[in-house]
């Protein structure tokens, strides 16, 4: 046995096990997203990785910039089947990928044939020239590669059936609803107020309506949809309060908030461990006004805030106030950890913030806990106030974004 061959036994293995993996968890829902995960060869997309690295649940860096924050990536095999199943790809269809790298347009290639087609499209060149060559050499070459702003869509092989966009966006340009077709689906790595929820979008009118919102993470958009989150730093540089939509009317008002005495207002709402809850974060970010994400910098980190998530914690401010969500373990005699959300907070109101912070914990686990969770809803930017939905609304460059979540179940009753 030579070499290579061996090499090529083994990442079909790998293959396989990445697939078993990803059936196991629920992740991969049909057979059609399966056999595509079996048989497009991952590895030579990746091939600065290892066999075991390239068919691992993560990431592969492919381009970082001159800080080494990666701008380009093979994305974590489970983000791209969730996106897959998402899009309900099928034979015939012409899609359209925003945010090259290859593989996945190879596994778009699969879910379309016969007789469809894919286009992958890049904004970098490098990225693209790159896609260009493994989809060649591991047989797509059938795909269309394009080298363009993803801002404009691609206007020459539209419309589409199916527009995935595979990098973080903050908003939703006019071309890639106009360069769907009636009943196409627009799959894309949504930020609302700092969170991302990879949302299938399907038209109504003159709307997109949400179908399914997950939790997701992408390397963010470039060209003329890049939007930088803006940041607030507090104790030097140890936290930083990350603001995508709003900023504070005046920051100097939280000149010093971390050196008041903490307050802290628990929920008594219970999550075991490996229980998801990525709704209550959506549902923060809708209910409370002044939301922003707490981050700690482990390298400077004297423990005077302790959040549920130190890299990106849900927050509020109000004016000389801060809460942020916590976390506490319950001992129990089970034997299973039990956790408690809870809120902390500083400032001169800081009992009350804490409070508000911890009713709407308990508003989510009454009346959205387990439930389909909210509609997003894209509407025309210049769509009246009067026009909207109830909900949290949230004013892009180029729509206005709903967020509505169902009737609760105690108002039903």
């Amino acid at each position: 046995m030579t070499d290579t061959t061996a090499e090529s036994a083994r990442a079909a293995e790998l293959r396989h096990k990445l697939a078993d993996k990803l059936v196991s968890a629920g992740t991969i829902t049909t057979k059609q997203v399966e056999n595509a995960f079996r048989t497009v060869p991952r590895h030579l997309f990746a091939p600065e990785a290892t066999l075991e690295a390239a068919y691992a649940q993560s990431i592969v860096a492919t381009k970082k910039d001159e800080h080494g924050t990666t701008i380009s990536s093979v994305s974590a095999p489970q983000i791209q089947a969730m996106m897959l199943e998402q899009a309900q790809l099928g034979p015939g269809m012409r899609t359209l990928e925003i945010g090259s790298g290859g593989y996945n347009a190879a596994l778009m290639a699969e879910l379309v044939d016969p007789g469809g087609e894919v286009t992958t499209l890049d904004i970098d060149p490098d990225v693209t020239e790159r896609a260009r060559t493994f989809l060649s050499e591991a047989g797509y070459d059938r795909v269309n590669v394009v080298t363009a702003d993803g801002e404009q869509g691609d206007q020459a092989h539209a419309p589409f059936d199916r527009v995935l966009v595979t990098a973080g966006s903050w908003d939703i340009p006019p071309a890639w609803a106009n360069q769907l077709t009636e009943d196409g689906i627009l799959t894309v790595p949504l930020r609302m107020r700092g969170l991302t929820r990879s949302v299938a979008f399907v038209r109504q009118g003159d709307r997109l309506v949400s179908q399914s919102a997950k939790i997701c993470g992408f390397v963010t958009m470039q060209g003329a949809g890049e939007h930088t989150e803006r940041l607030l730093l507090l104790q030097d540089r140890e936290i930083a309060l990350r603001f995508d939509d709003e900023w504070p009317d005046d920051t100097h008002l939280l000149d010093g908030v971390l050196t008041t005495e903490r307050a802290q207002a628990w929920s008594g709402v219970t999550i075991g461990r490996g229980e998801t809850f990525d709704t209550l974060q959506l549902w923060l970010a809708t209910a409370l006004e002044g939301f922003c994400l707490l981050a700690v910098d482990p390298e400077f980190d004297t423990g005077v805030v302790t959040p549920q998530n130190r890299m990106a914690c849900p927050a509020v401010v109000d004016t000389g106030n801060l809460a942020y969500l916590a976390i506490r373990n319950l001992d129990n005699d089970s034997g299973e950890p039990v956790f408690e959300f809870g809120a902390h907070a500083f400032g001169p109101q800081a009992s009350t913030l804490a409070k508000t912070m911890s009713e709407a914990i308990q508003a989510w686990d009454r009346d959205h806990r387990g439930g389909p969770g909210p509609t997003i809803t894209a509407h025309p930017v210049d769509i009246p106030d009067e026009d909207l939905p109830q909900g949290r609304v949230i004013t892009k460059r180029h729509c206005r974004l709903t967020i509505s979540w169902p009737p609760s179940a105690s108002r039903a009753r």
